[in-house]
């Protein structure tokens, strides 16, 4: 952890947060933005599967957005990872990633992650791909939602990274 990261107080959101993570996720220009009534519903459903990175006023600048799949209980699907422009370039998205997966490991038993990344997002790309690297898992990709699947315009792809068996302790 670097002396910046040190600086910031990673934990789960609380719904009064819904709303920085709706902002953080707008401003981001790369996210699929939801509702704003959707961060507040994730923050109170979602929390325990879900982090956030505070500053030294404990006000949000960065998050992960997680659930376990329903029909695979012993896997994390990370939906979204922002962080605030101000606060980017420190590593801080790969320290949420690190510590929501470490949590949910322990406290979980959960041994794979998901997520999906659209091609041209190479700095996800380099997230997930890095996260496999510290965590000794493999890393499988294949197209999870090809582009005709989705009704609301061009979309790219959306590839599904799954990276597993995640450790408890591991990195």
């Amino acid at each position: 952890m670097t002396a910046a990261q040190a600086a910031l107080q990673i934990d789960r959101p609380r719904v009064a947060d819904g709303a920085a993570l709706w902002r953080i996720a707008r401003d981001s220009k790369v996210l699929d933005l939801n509702s704003s009534y959707s961060y507040l519903l994730w923050c109170r459903d979602f929390a325990a599967t879900s982090a956030v990175a505070r500053d030294e006023r404990g006000e949000p600048v960065g998050f992960v957005t997680g659930y376990v799949r329903p029909d695979r209980p012993d896997t994390l699907l990370v939906w979204q990872v922002a962080v605030d422009e101000a606060y980017r370039g420190r590593r801080l998205a790969a320290a949420l990633l690190d510590g929501l997966a470490a949590r949910t490991v322990a406290e979980r038993g959960l041994t794979t992650l998901e997520t999906t990344i659209s091609p041209d997002n190479t700095a996800s790309q380099r997230l997930f791909s890095s996260f496999a690297e510290r965590h000794g898992a493999r890393l499988e990709r294949e197209v999870l939602f090809d582009t005709g699947l989705f009704p609301d315009g061009p979309h790219e792809p959306e590839v599904l990274y799954r990276i597993g068996p995640l450790k408890a302790g591991a990195r």
